[in-house]
Order: structure tokens, then sequence, then C-alpha cells
């Protein structure tokens, strides 16, 4: 039986409540003479892995001609850890050049996204990929999505059982219906519209209020930026063995402009966990967040906005109160290291992985660099397992160390810059898809950070500062896909051409940045940026980050008042103590 509605709901939960679990009428849609879903179908497509876009660079001049927009779709594959073999990933190329743009892209959560897909193509790419064994089922959608955890094949205890532990909780949290398999894979339909007879045992009847994000880190490594998530999980190990977790919640990179009642978000400490008990943990805080989440107003309905109004004791005692074991106190540990294990790398097994950087995640080949066709023949050829980042790179695992080089000639003659080629401004560059394709954006992204980071990357260089670790991160919109809200100097756009500038994250992911500069021009960045780097470069004291930097001098002053963007540049710079 249906859940009574509640007093206050979006849209969206009714959209959901009606679905009969995410059917819709999707099935019917699909099968018809049509180029896109009607508005209650884009709601439950999400969940099924794919979301209805537009090409908007075309959008104004069609509608002037009166023609629909460009329907196409974005499908994203949900990989835990990132990890897929040899026989995946060739099968997911030829699925890029199929149906989608000729590109893969990598995602900042480990997973695959294709653009361009269009819909006479959409069951067919989706199948596809089920055929590989992988599943766009929960990579989008109020769910559980893709769990992250490091994808280095180092063959140890600890990273070996951080990746089983992904999986589990992909399995674990994963969606019982069977919509999925009747609409994309041909099953055998277990629900009809007039009865409703199947249940979904953890997500009942509107599954979560919002996205939920899980990752699993290292206490050795934080390689996927894990206190930006809903739940973050840190492995505490003795000696090469995982003894168990500290747990923190509340992480979350999205907000909107010009609403101070979003924000971007850390995750807290929650409590440690022993081993056994983690799976029971990560079900257990998505349960809170199911049974209390805000389900009235989407733009405060992510776990963080509960963990803010609920205060961190309360969500504590709740949880207490749910599980089958006792707590333990968070264990304090140092802030884990990065490792974003581009370059040469053994394997426990006496084999070797190769971290190949790919610029803002798009695998595709371009008249430069023919990423696409080099990828592709090294993994046929060397049957290479490809684990995807955080950081949205590839690391090609299980090479014979006799091969390496031959690899690397590849790479080389298709224009594949190797790491020792990247100044650590690129090496550390993220950004979103944004523009052409996602419907939330407001300005570029991907098709910008290439031209950005050389304007910066020649910025540092000049000031003697090209091989200091700084991480540029761009996004179109408020959203913050690429995380910039951790990040050393991020671009997050406020409409075509103009962004804000943020500071004072920094690589380790345990800082939320400041904003520095508002509405800045795509041409004025490196303007903007100047009289910081370059009090940096002079003032700095022995291997001080720019983040660190900028934190002394925000701390130094009477009171940390934050940088609003409000003020002149002067007067930011004299706040800071650059200028007078």
């Amino acid at each position: 039986m249906a859940e009574t509605p509640k007093k206050e709901e979006s849209k969206v939960e009714g959209v959901k409540r009606a679905s009969r679990h995410l059917r819709g009428t999707i099935a019917e849609t699909l099968a018809a003479d049509s180029t896109h879903f009607h508005e209650s179908d884009e709601v439950l497509l999400k969940f099924h892995g794919t979301y209805q876009q537009d090409d908007r660079d075309v959008r104004q001049d069609r509608r002037k001609q009166g023609l629909e927009e460009a329907y196409q779709f974005m499908v994203r594959v949900a990989i835990p850890s990132g990890v897929v073999t040899a026989d995946q990933y060739v099968q997911l190329d030829e699925l890029a050049d199929r149906y989608a743009n000729h590109s893969l892209r990598v995602t900042t959560r480990q997973g695959i996204q294709y653009h361009g897909v269009l819909k006479k193509g959409l069951k067919k790419t989706i199948a596809g990929i089920n055929q590989s064994l992988l599943t766009t089922l929960a990579a989008c959608g109020d769910v559980e999505r893709n769990v992250m955890g490091c994808p280095a094949p180092l063959g140890d205890s600890a990273h070996t059982t951080v990746q089983r532990l992904t999986k589990e909780i992909a399995r674990e949290l994963r969606p019982a219906t069977k919509a999925y398999h009747e609409i994309w894979l041909n099953g055998e339909k277990h629900l009809s519209t007039e009865t409703e007879s199947e249940t979904e045992p953890f997500y009942k009847d509107t599954y979560l209020p919002r996205k939920f994000k899980t990752g699993v880190a290292l206490a050795t490594d934080n390689c996927i930026d894990v206190y930006s998530y809903d739940l973050a999980l840190v492995a505490i190990f003795e000696g090469d063995n995982v003894v168990g977790y500290n747990v923190l919640v509340g992480g979350g990179m999205g907000m909107t402009h010009g609403k101070a009642d979003t924000f971007a978000r850390l995750a807290e400490p929650l409590a440690y966990v022993e081993a056994e008990h983690v799976i029971e943990t990560a079900r257990t805080v998505a349960a809170i967040y199911r049974d209390h989440g805000n389900r009235a107003d989407r733009r405060h309905s992510r776990i963080k906005y509960l963990i803010a109004e609920w205060g961190m004791e309360k969500f504590r005692e709740e949880f207490r109160q749910r599980v089958s074991f006792t707590p333990q106190p968070f264990r304090s540990i140092p802030t884990p290291p990065v490792h974003d294990h581009l370059g040469l790398h053994p394997q426990a097994d006496g084999k070797w992985f190769l971290g190949v950087f790919v610029e803002s995640g798009r695998i595709i080949d371009r008249p430069e660099c023919q990423m696409k066709t080099a990828l592709r023949s090294i993994v046929e050829k060397y049957r290479t397992g490809v684990h995807f980042t955080a950081s949205q790179n590839v690391l090609l695992t299980g090479l014979n160390r006799s091969d390496v080089d031959a690899v690397q000639r590849v790479l080389k003659d298709h224009g594949v810059r190797l790491v020792e080629e990247l100044s650590l401004a690129r090496r550390f560059s993220m950004a979103c898809p944004a523009l052409p394709t996602c419907g939330l954006a407001m300005a570029d992204s991907e098709r910008l950070m290439p031209a950005v980071v050389d304007r910066f990357e020649a910025e540092l260089t000049s000031l003697g500062l090209r091989d200091e670790p700084i991480s540029l991160r761009m996004t179109g919109c408020p959203n913050g896909c690429a995380r910039p809200y951790t990040a050393d100097i991020a671009f997050v756009g406020r409409r075509p051409d103009v962004y804000h500038i943020y500071v004072g994250g920094g690589i380790p992911g345990d800082r939320v940045v400041d904003l520095y500069a508002a509405d800045v021009a795509t041409q004025d960045m490196v303007t903007v940026m100047r009289p910081l780097l370059s009090s940096w470069a002079s003032n700095r004291r022995n291997s001080e980050s720019l983040s660190d930097y900028y934190q002394r001098l925000l701390n130094r002053t009477e009171s940390r008042q934050l940088i609003t963007g409000k003020e002149e540049p002067t007067q930011r710079l004299i706040q800071l103590g650059i200028a007078s």
C-alpha cells in the first residue's frame, strides 16, 4: 500500500510516490515515436541512470525557427571504486561510438558518462552497459549514488578491503524495484498498472529526500576527497588489516547563488565503528536521512541541512538508538594525505599500474590528442584493467614491467602527456561538463578550463610557482559537481563568461573555500588573482600552499572576517594586508 502523503512535500515527492516504483510511463514513451519524455518521467529517468538534456548551443536558434529543442540524453554508469576490466572498458568504448558522441567522460565520482545519446538509442545503450556486467541503476536519482573508494590496485589488504566494501554498500542500498529490468532489459513485468504488489523494503515509495553520496577512504590516502560526502568512511587499520572506520556525515558541495541559507559543507565526525558494523552503519545513516530529511524544499533536502538543523549530538543520539551495536568515540588521526596515483607504480603482484591524466575527464580524439584511440589500443593489446579516479583520471593496471615503455610510447605518439610533462596546476585541475549539455549550467566549464589553466600556468611559472601543488577547479553552476568548494582556487559560473572566484580550500579537502571575488569576467581571472599569487610567491613560509598562506593572512587580522566578494578588489587586498 502506498504511503500516506505528508502535509508538505515537493512536486518531485508526488512524482515518486505515484511512479509505481520508478515506472511512470517510461516504457510507453520509450516505445513511442517521439524525441523526448514528459516532465514526470524526466524525474524518474534519473533513477535509471539517465538525464534528459538538449544541445544548448542551438537552443535559441531552434526556438526562433519554431523547432523543438535538440533533445539528447546523458547516460551514467555506476562503478564502485571506478574499477572495470579490459573487456568492460572495450565495450564501454564501443557504445560511445555506436550511440553517443564518440567520447567517454570520467566523472568526479569514478563513473562514466555518455553524452549525446538520442532517445532511439537510449534503451540499446543502457542494455549494452548491462551486457558488460555494469549498471546505470542508481547512478542518479534520490538514492545511494555510486560508492567511491581508492581505485589504486596496490593489492594490500587495506585497499582490497576498501574496494570490496564499496561494492557491498552499493548492493545493500540499491533500489529493489524490478522496473529497471522491465524497461531496459526486457525483463518480465512484476507490477501492473492496476495492482501494487511490489515493495521497496528500504526506500519505500518515495525513496530518499535527495541524492546520497558515500565514499570510503583510507587513513593513509584521501584520494577521493572523502569529507565532501553525505557519508564518509575512513578506514583505520592495524598492520595491513582494516579494523574499523571513522564515520563522518553531512558533507555536500551544492548551493545556490544568492541564497545564504544554502551552503557547501564538510562532513562532521559521528563515531568510530568496528569493521563488522560498517554496512549496518551505512544503512542506518541513510535510513535516518530517509525518515527525517526535508521533503518540502529540495534546496534544503540534503542530509547536511538536517544535521545543520538538528546539530550533531541529536543526530548521533538517533544513530545510537537505531544501531544494534555500541558506537565508539571518533578516533583522532592526522588528516590523510592525498595521492592522485598518476605515473608509474608497482602492484603487490609484481605487475605495475600507470596513472594517466585525462583533462576534465574527457576521453575523446582531438587533432592534438587522440586519447580515446590510445587507451583503446593499449587496453586491447595489453589487456590492462582500467580504474577511474575521483580526479577524473585513468589508471591502466596489471602491466608487465617489460611493456611499460611500449605503453608510454603509444600514449606519447597519440599526443597524451605523461605526468612528468604536466604543471601541478594542470595535474590538479578539474571541471564539470557544463555547457552545452547540462541543463543547470550558467556558464562554460569543461570547454573553457584548458584555456584558463593555460593562463594560470603561465602566471605561476613567471612567479616561480610552476612546481607548487595547487588545485584549480571550475563548474558551470554552483551545484559543485567538480568539488570546487574544497579547492585552492575555484571558478563557479554565474552567467556566460562570468564567474565567482573562491579561494582557501586545498588539496587535502579538509577545508571549505571563501568567496574571494564576485562576478569576474573570464578575461579578468588572472588579473584579479595576480596580487594574491604574487604575495604568496614572495612571502610564503617554506612550502606553504596558497590556501595555507591565504588562511594565515585572514587569521592575522583583528577578526577573521570572510571575504564576501562585495568589496572592491583593493579593499579586499587591504584586508589581507597585500595592499595599502
